[in-house]
This record gives C-alpha cells, structure tokens and sequence, in this order.
C-alpha cells in the first residue's frame, strides 16, 4: 500500500511513468510526509487550508473560490476565481488575505474576470493541481517559504492568456467598514519586461478589523509575453504596461506564444516591504525553474520536522494518516515574516498571524515546544517585540495588526508555557514586563485589539460583572492568565509579585454562585452585577425606555438574536463548559463542587447529557479532568468514545474549525499517549490510540512511549514503568521527558490501581 501511494504521488507531481529506482528513493527519502492527507479535514467544519506551503510559509497559494471559506477553497463543482498567494488555515470569523490573484484562460484578452469549473482536482503534501472542464488547462502548484511556483499547461491549438489581479481579496463587502471584511484600499501593477510582472495591492479591515496591509509581489515566466493588456477598473486598455495606484483595482493580461502543449512556468515572490524584495524572494526561494527540485526541497522541510515524532511502522494506514495529517495542520500558522516587517527594522524574528492564542496555546503551543522548541522560542520572541513596539501582546495579529482578543490576554499562557519548559534564547525581564502590562493598564478602547477589556473592574471587584462584553469567559481565563504571571515571577525569583498574582489567580471563584442548580449539579459561574447581585435574567438591547430581558441559564450560549454574541456574557460557550475550565485549580474546582465523587458526577452529567462541545476550545482539557480524582482510566474512555465519534480520515474528519491547528494538535495528542495543560509544565499520561510514539527531542535524546498489549480490548492501563522502574503516577513532568528514557505502559482489559496519584509530591 505504501509503494501505491508514492507511484500515484508521483505520478500526479510529474506526469509520466517513472523508474522502479525512483519511487524507492522517494519513498525511503519522505516516508512519513506521504501519511499527510490534505483532504482530511477540507470539508465540513474543518476548513483547513490544502494547497502546498512550507512549514509556517509566508505565501500560501490555493484556489479561491468566491464566496468562499476563509481558506479560499470550496469543494466542486464550485467554480475557481483563480489562484491567490495569500491564506489562512481553518479558522472562522471575517475572511482575510487571498492576495495576488494568478488565473489562466484561452478565452481572449478583453475580458478582466475569468471563472472556470474543475473537471478534477488533486492536492498532496507541498503539490496541487486541478484541470478546468471548460479549456482543460491543467495548473500545477509547489512553493517555497516565500515564492510559489505554477505550471500551466494549455490545450493545443488555444490561446495561451495569463491574467494576473493586483485587486482580489477575499470577503468583497459592498458596505463601508462592514464589520470584520475586507475592504479595498489600493493597488498597482507594472509589466517590467517580457516575461516579468510587479505590482500591489493594499486591504484593510478583515477578521480582525484591521489597518491596511500591503502584499507586494513579483511575477515572472519561463517564456515571453507576446501580448499585454491592463486594467483599471472596470477598463482595459490593450498595449499598456502600466496602472498606477489610484484607488481602483488593476491588473495584466498576458498573452504567450502558442504551440502545441505549451507549458509554462511561473514564479510569484510575496512581500510585505517592497516589490525588490518581492524580486528577490523569489530568485532566492526559487533559484531554477525545476519544478520537481522546488517540490523536493518543500517535502525534505516537512519530513524533518514530522520525524522528530516517530510512531510504531505496523501502526494501521488510517491512523497514520491522522496522526501526521495532524501534526502538519499544526505547523503551518503562525506565518515567518522575518526580516518582512513593515512596521519596525529589529533584526528580531518576526511572526504573523497568530489566529488565535486563545486557540492554539492549549495543544498548539506544546506540540511545537516538544517538535522545535528553537521555532517555539522564536515565537515568544516575536510577541515580546510586538509588545515592545505596538504596547502590549497580542492575543490574535493578523496584517501586521493586533486583534482580536477572545477572552484573556492568553500571549501570558505562551510566554509561561515557554518559561516552565526551559526554552532558551527569550529575555524573560522583557516577557515578565510585557504580562504585567496585561495586568495592569487596561486598553480601554482598544480592548477587541489587545489587553483586558474590563481590567479597572476586575481588579477592584476581582470579578468582571455583567454589562462588560464576555464577562464570564474574561474572569474565568484572567485569573489563568494572572496564574502563568505567577509562575514567571515565582522562577524568577520575584516572591511578593508572585503571592499577588497567585492569590489573584483564584478570582474565578468570586462568579462561583454555590446555590445554583441545574440537572441536579450544584453550582456554576454565572452572571453579577457591579453591586454583587447574581442574575437570573439579563437585559438585551439598548434601549432607554425598555429593558427587555431574557432567562439566563448553564446551557445558554447566547441570548436572542438581535443579541449581539460578541457581547454575551461567555464567548463560544455556556456555563456548564466554562464552570469546567479552571485549568491551574482543579482541586479548588473540585472543592467547589462537592468533593471527588460529585466531583464525577458532574462530569458524568457533563458529557452523558449533551453539554460537552467537542468543536471548541474551553472544553479541550475536560475529558482528562478524571484525572485529579485518581480515576485516568475514565479519562481514557471518554477521549476515546470523543475521538472515535468525531475524527475520521474523512474530509471531513475534524468536527469544528481548525483553527489554525489548535483542533488537529488536540488529536495529535489524543492519539499519543500524553496530553499537555497548556501554560503548565507537565502532561498527563492516557490510554493511546498508538502502540509506540518516539519523541526525538532537540537535545539529541529520545523518549519512547509503548503501549504493551494496545488492542481495542486491551485499552486501559494497569501498571508503568519509567526506565525499568515502577511508575504508579499518571502524570509527567516535560523536565523528565526532555532527559530522555523509556515509558512502558502495560495494557489490560480493565482498570486496576495505576494512576491513583497524579504526582508523587504535588506541586
């Protein structure tokens, strides 16, 4: 079955038959890229992005299809508005990006839009291409970090026309400033010669409402133009080179000399400084015109980094598609612009499109650290800078621009994960000094950007009350953020701020309302006023003279319509989810709630009764809640009966936005025996879906998990041993992982004594 797969890989890349000798080659040179299926979590919610792009790539090319997903693609037969150099992966919200838009056609050079339907369509790691139904011109794409390369190939006997549009974007809203899409600022193209093309276009707005970013880029074929047009407007004005930026959109067609199967190359270089940069991002990433070399060179970075995660070679077809599938989503975002800032010139790395650290700092964050902490450190580094240039951390940046917070300032949560796992090369004076500054100078106005929107209230009540947007979610993930604070000052040997922003930490509890009942479990964060009073019912609206209201319960997830649900009192949740993510006091929240077995049956209630949302991130770290009541074998079913009834190797496998690979990270770590709490310095040890997982780790040192006796009978851990010792805890510090060794698990067909204590001494 592995030789199948890379015969049809490559016969799709190049075309034609090829020698015995060469498949084995590939197949011994990217043996675990093959398992990545870019189709597994394409459709549905899922919405990951599926064309070629390096790991964390500035330029990401696809189709675009308008209206289209935030990724740009749609399944067919949906048409194909072209080919954009600029996407995202999974995420929801306002569209952004789909810049520089590249289509072909045989149809005449006097129209501006050219849509075509797919009569196929095939996408594979670092490769896409499709062939249109109405020409049969086949478009091929691989890329670089900074450049994409095509090859287009046209029918016989057709014109072989090239449009390129300095002006598309994805989102067009006709509505100035319409909340969350793109807006149209400017554009301009130049044909320099005849085989080259430059030019930009300038977007503001987008998901994150932000300023204007300008993409610049740089074109050039493998063979010359024997026609040329622009376009401003709505205009075309045949013979022109040039269209200056006037505000309107513009754009080239371009006419090549005909033969029979032509074939011709295209490389298009990005930047975000200049179209010489633009130039020189694509001679540099791109130094010839093989595309088989470009292609190459783009699965050697993939299969480098996969490797550093190895798992058992007799793991079953399917689940090494999903486990690798997986951990590439989460190595494509956030974007490497180093040396791409337009904003400030620190030699510093530089990262955009954090799209959003409320997602991705739960199971995104640990993976990178264990896969390439060097990369992870890097991206602390990029956050301490914005900081220090822009005012505070970003919880979301997209264009250059911070925005949107979602709950906490959760860049704390990054920075502390960083700290508590000894990553290196991050001045932790300046992290500490930028968390303090989320702590301490509310954003005001600016809050949707950055910061704490309701800080002022939060410290002086130690809750944030109801009438603030997102009150609930804002207290609960402050006081998560208050305690990654905790953990940096306390290292740093910083004792009184320590003991401040511990205590700060618990101000969860002062929305605990104790009385509260709901399907017979006792107590939930619910809404209250700046007075203290706790509300069964919430006003909507705004008006002076009425004050409509509506009941408030642990299963609303957001009031009426006309409700704005940027303004409810949890973000993308309820109650029942949220009175449930307390990750750095669990055994507070168990207190709470009654002791260890109430403790049980509210999480039995929790997930048996429909509460559990599996497509979200509050409730990430809910099913290994069992853990801390001595019970990890209940753990282990629940992650099991969630992964078996929401993930597939389907396209649409993954059961909510993948959100730029904080849902694919999520069973990334499902399926391996470990499972981080994200901010914090240990994982906790499960049942696998994995028989052998081998971390090699940056030190040069190996970890190896094996599950002895895995079946789907044999699912429950009765005893481990850590380097041929007796290991009764079920959970692992990162420090005793990065030193290297071996963890057996011994496997039998139920529960017995093993894991009745997280740690031998709790900390």
């Amino acid at each position: 079955m592995m030789l199948n797969l890379v015969i049809g890989l490559l016969m799709a890349v190049y075309g034609n038959p090829i020698t015995a000798q060469a498949i084995e080659r590939n197949s011994k040179e990217f043996p675990l890229t093959q398992y990545v299926d870019l189709r597994i979590g394409s459709e549905g919610l899922g919405r990951v992005f599926i064309g070629p792009t390096c790991p964390f790539g500035m330029v990401k090319p696809s189709p675009d299809c308008t209206p289209a997903p935030n990724n740009g693609w749609d399944p067919m037969p949906t048409r194909v508005d072209g080919f954009a150099q600029t996407h995202i992966s999974g995420t929801g919200g306002g569209q952004k990006y789909g810049n520089i838009l590249v289509q072909p056609f045989c149809t005449g050079m006097n129209q501006i839009n050219h849509y075509f339907h797919r009569a196929e369509e095939d996408f594979l790691p670092g490769y896409y291409t499709t062939r249109y139904r109405e020409n049969g011109i086949r478009t091929e794409i691989t890329t670089a970090e900074r450049a994409a390369l095509y090859r287009f190939t046209y029918p016989r006997d057709s014109l072989q026309g090239l449009a390129i549009d300095a002006g598309f974007f994805l989102g067009e809203n006709p509505v100035p400033d319409a909340r969350e899409a793109q807006q149209f600022v400017g554009s301009e193209v130049n044909i320099v010669s005849d085989t080259e093309v430059e030019g930009y276009t300038r977007i503001r707005g987008g998901w994150n409402n932000g300023r204007a970013y300008t993409v610049y880029f740089y074109a050039q074929a493998d063979r010359p133009f024997t026609e040329t047009a622009t376009w401003k407007g709505d205009s075309i004005c045949p013979g022109s080179r040039r269209q200056y930026d006037s505000y309107q959109k513009t754009g080239a067609l371009l006419r090549f000399a005909g033969e029979e199967g032509c074939v011709v190359r295209l490389k298009v270089g990005i930047s975000f400084l200049s179209t010489g940069r633009a130039r020189h991002n694509a001679h540099t990433d791109l130094p010839n015109w093989s595309f088989e070399d470009a292609h190459r060179r783009l699965l050697a970075q993939w299969e480098q980094l996969l490797s550093r995660i190895t798992i058992a070679e007799d793991t079953p077809p399917e689940l090494k598609r999903m486990f690798y599938t997986a951990v590439y989503h989460a190595l494509m975002m956030p974007a490497n612009r180093t040396g791409e800032n337009p904003l400030w010139n620190d030699p510093q790395p530089y990262y955009d499109d954090y799209y959003a650290i409320w997602d991705t700092y739960r199971t995104s964050t640990p993976l990178l650290t264990l896969i390439d902490p060097a990369r992870q450190a890097e991206l602390v580094q990029s956050l301490l800078y914005i900081y220090k240039r822009d005012g505070y951390l970003p919880d979301a940046r997209s264009g250059n621009c911070n925005g949107r917070t979602q709950g906490g300032s959760n860049a704390e949560l990054m920075i502390a994960d960083a700290y508590v796992k000894g990553l290196t090369g991050i001045d932790w004076d300046l992290a500490l000094e930028a968390m303090l500054k989320d702590a301490t100078v509310d954003p005001g106005g600016h809050h949707e950007a950055e910061g704490r929107g309701g800080l002022d209230e939060y410290l002086r009540l130690g809750y944030v009350p109801w009438g603030i947007p997102r009150a609930g979610n804002r207290t609960v993930e402050y006081s998560y953020c208050d305690y990654a604070i905790y953990l940096v000052a306390k290292g740093m040997g910083k004792n009184d701020l320590a003991k401040r922003y511990l205590k700060q930490s618990g101000n969860w509890k002062n929305l605990w309302r104790a009385d509260y009942e709901h399907d017979g479990t006792h107590g939930f964060i619910m809404p209250r006023d700046a007075q203290g009073n706790w509300l069964d019912s919430l006003v909507y609206g705004h008006s002076n003279l009425r004050k409509p209201k509506y009941v408030y319960t642990p299963v609303t997830s957001e009031g009426p319509w006309y409700t704005p649900w940027w303004d409810t009192f949890f973000y993308e949740g309820t109650s029942w989810e949220y009175s449930l993510s307390v990750p750095h006091d669990v055994p507070g929240l168990i207190a709470l709630c009654g002791g260890p077995e109430a403790f049980e049956h509210r999480l039995d209630t929790f997930f048996d009764h429909g509460y559990y949302n599996v497509n979200n991130e509050p409730s990430f770290l809910t099913p290994y809640l069992y853990h801390w009541i001595g019970r990890p074998d209940r753990s282990a079913d629940r992650v099991r009966e969630i992964v078996s009834r929401h993930f597939s190797a389907k396209p649409d496998g993954l059961p909510g936005r993948d959100d730029a690979g904080a849902m694919s990270s999520w069973l990334a770590f499902h399926m391996m025996p470990i499972y981080p709490n994200g901010g914090q310095d240990y994982y906790l040890i499960h049942a696998p879906m994995l028989r052998e997982v081998t971390f090699h780790l940056a030190n040069g040192r190996k970890f190896r998990i094996v599950a002895e006796g895995l079946s789907e009978r044999n699912r429950h851990i009765v005893s481990a041993t850590l380097n041929g010792k007796d290991y009764p805890y079920s959970a692992l510090r990162h420090t005793t992982l990065m030193e290297g060794g071996t963890l057996v698990l011994k496997m039998g067909n139920k529960p017995r004594e093993w894991g009745k204590e997280m740690f031998e001494t709790e900390k």
